[in-house]
């Protein structure tokens, strides 16, 4: 016979699956007391949750929205992870289901699938049992699979009630203590859900911080943690970057005119100090080219053209790229990311969101979208857009038949991050590089420490800039502690969070990607279940047994595929002699940065992509104090796609003398190869490097010059 407690839950879910409606009327009983609370139907909660049932547990899952999967179901079908084998459990379960959601023919309406080609992605008929990019309508299918195979209970439109009950605490009113635990939460219609662990899986962490849980928002300085790339890093900032020399005032030149929209007047601040800001969110737009589903791109209401001047005026500088990432999914769509430095992030506008109120938020998103809108109208309509971009965007638009808006845009924003608890083990830099060791691994994450631009200010010059923006990658998938779901001992005692995890601005930027976040989900339901049979606080469970049991579940802890080793950060000023870095220099081209050959002098070093030979310079300026002989040594990177014809032009004293440097060979002095001796007069000199006629990539990174007895 069905437990009468669940019987409103039941009727919920036929109303959601059957008829397709969100329950917004029927509750779960109050006197029930379930074993797990999870609060947030993101893709974590529905992990999370589907584990609790295998476990034999009861659970609730408390969506504030209207649709379950957070951004798997959002828009973000092209999925970022990095190595795939790290991912394990009911993650990869997920993936396996949207191959064989793929290996349907009724699922592909709009293209045939040998028409299909995706970006870099595995595809249908590749021979792997898993599948990584995806419509989001398949994702939502699958998502409410699991709902319906597991009778997972599903309550929506159920927020929390973030009423303070005080202004010197982070505690609302919606969360019940006894003490160390949580015993409830109500929501704003006044409904009460109770349980024996809760768990949070919303991206903006707030049942953690409503339950008086310690948490952060914004970017940690590079001393609290020792890290090296936290904080304002100007110096990292090279991609999704301004061109240089864009105007920043209304009026160019004219500073009493104003700043243009979203300069902040205040940045960038001290360098690898900590502020309150955000890296920039985005909606992941879901576009076709199909005829018979585009939406075509709309002027909106409130649109302000000068909200886009600083767009025009960086093409009118020169830039030539495509101000999008256009992922391809199946049946003609795309995941659509934002690319260059005026593209589809909303940068500096989000500050706010962690800790808004709902109402807030509500504002928020929507000039989110209202300012993403009128990008693309832009891009697609503009004449001072260039032709073969306006082109190109003009032929897309938003799919009818993905989401319940008429306009064809998502609700979910991409938040990339809110709220970061600061928990038993904070996860950093060190983590991700291999230098730390997770000592209780409870999933594994793989993706380059990704953060995106955090502001727009303006420089000395006048001219506008971008900043926050970091990619740092090249280490092998490393370990995510337990520590970092779990508040401190001493803190509240019963709530698990695998998305608002503890971990620093810079650690949280490479684990904060969908796969990580279900496998975390369903890690956090194990121990919470484990939790409640021991009858201890979540930070006393046993370890040994928790990775027991996450191993058999087919979950991946401890990774044993190839070791990439970190490549080498020399630091300029530990150099003898004369040393100037690629960042000092002037360039024309050269705008490709990377760090993974190393070793390399300071944050890492730029190259020409192998392109537009004969276009792309830097000039490295040198002062010389001493007049005398000099040896001339140049950083690079080797490797065998490099060139071996690079030309050094060493301008001194009104003559020149040219060189070449195969940067194939290993330099010969660590980071550094000899390219000769040279006799240089007291006063300025140049060394240039360029790419003319070159046989390779041509990498540039640092000179050094020797003064020689």
């Amino acid at each position: 016979m069905m437990n009468r407690a669940l019987f409103p839950l039941t009727v919920a879910l036929i109303m959601t699956l059957c008829l397709g409606i969100p329950s917004v009327t029927v509750h779960a009983a109050d006197d029930t007391v379930h074993d797990v609370v999870i609060y947030g139907g993101t893709s974590a909660g529905i992990a999370a949750a589907v584990q609790v049932k295998r476990m034999g547990g009861s659970v609730v899952v408390i969506e504030p929205g209207t649709r379950i999967g957070g951004l798997t179901t959002g828009g973000l079908g092209q999925t970022d992870i990095g190595n795939k084998a790290a991912i394990g459990g009911i993650a990869r379960e997920f993936y396996q289901r949207v191959r064989k959601y793929y290996e349907q023919p009724e699922h592909w309406k709009w293209q045939r699938p040998d028409e299909y080609r995706d970006s870099g992605q595995s595809r249908t008929g590749s021979g792997e049992d898993t599948m990584w990019t995806f419509e989001p309508s398949a994702a939502l299918s699958i998502m409410q699979d699991f709902v319906r195979e597991y009778d997972l209970p599903v309550i929506y439109n159920q927020r929390l009630d973030r009423t303070p009950l005080s202004d010197s605490t982070s505690r609302v009113q919606g969360v019940t203590l006894d003490g160390k635990r949580i015993v409830s939460i109500r929501t704003e219609s006044g409904q009460t859900y109770r349980g024996r662990i809760f768990i949070d899986a919303t991206y903006e962490g707030d049942l953690l911080a409503g339950a008086g849980v310690p948490y952060t928002v914004g970017r940690e300085s590079n001393a609290d943690y020792d890290e090296t790339l936290n904080g304002v890093q100007t110096r990292q900032a090279k991609h999704h970057q301004i061109v240089p020399g864009v105007d920043a005032y209304v009026i160019p030149g004219d500073a009493t005119s104003g700043l243009l929209p979203g300069i902040d007047a205040d940045g960038p601040g001290e360098e690898g100090s900590g502020d309150h800001r955000v890296q920039a969110f985005c909606f992941r737009m879901c576009l076709t080219d199909h005829p018979q589903n585009r939406i075509p791109f709309a002027k909106p209401e409130r649109y302000d053209p000068l909200d886009y001047e600083l767009l025009l005026r960086n093409f009118e500088a020169g830039e030539r790229g495509m101000p999008w990432i256009n992922s391809s999914m199946p049946n003609r769509k795309t995941d659509t990311n934002n690319r260059t430095g005026f593209s589809t992030d909303f940068i500096g506008q989000n500050y706010d969101y962690p800790e808004a109120s709902d109402a807030e938020r509500e504002t928020i998103i929507r000039r989110h979208r209202d300012y993403q809108q009128g990008l693309m109208w832009t891009l697609a309509n503009h004449p001072r857009v260039p032709e073969h971009i306006r082109s190109n965007v003009a032929r897309w638009g938003m799919c009818r038949d993905e989401f319940g808006r008429e306009d064809g845009w998502q609700q979910q924003l991409y938040i990339r991050e809110a709220r970061r608890m600061i928990g038993a083990i904070v996860m950093t830099q060190h983590h991700c590089q291999g230098r730390d060791v997770a000592e209780a691994p409870v999933g594994l994450a793989a993706y380059t420490m990704d953060s995106h631009n955090v502001q727009r200010y303006v420089d000395a010059e006048g001219h506008a800039r971008n900043e926050g923006d970091v990619q740092v990658g090249g280490f092998s998938p490393y370990a995510i502690d337990y520590g970092s779901l779990t508040p401190k001992a001493g803190h509240c005692e019963n709530i698990l969070v695998p998305v608002c995890l503890s971990a620093t601005h810079i650690a949280f930027g490479s684990i904060r990607m969908e796969p990580v976040f279900m496998v975390l989900g369903q890690s956090s339901a194990t121990a919470a279940m484990q939790a409640i049979d021991a009858g201890v606080a979540v930070q006393a469970i046993d370890y040994d047994g928790l990775k027991e049991r996450l191993m058999a579940d087919g979950q991946v802890l401890i990774w044993t595929g190839p070791v990439r080793k970190t490549a080498a950060s020399v630091d300029p000023k530990s150099l003898p002699g004369i040393v100037v870095d690629d960042e000092a220099a002037e360039r024309t081209g050269f705008h490709a940065t990377s760090q993974v050959v190393g070793p390399f002098v300071a944050v890492g070093y730029r190259h020409d992509g192998d392109t537009d030979k004969g276009h792309q310079s830097i000039r490295f300026p040198v002062m010389i104090k001493n007049a005398g002989r000099y040896e001339l040594r140049l950083a690079y990177s080797p490797n065998a796609n490099r060139a071996t014809n690079v030309p050094v032009i060493v301008r001194t004293g009104g003559d020149s003398v040219n060189s070449k440097v195969n940067q194939r060979r290993k330099p010969d002095h660590g980071a550094f190869a000899t390219v000769g001796k040279f006799d240089f007069p007291a006063g300025r000199a140049e060394v240039e490097i360029n790419n003319h006629e070159t046989d390779g990539h041509v990498i540039v990174d640092a000179i050094q010059l020797l003064p020689l007895e």
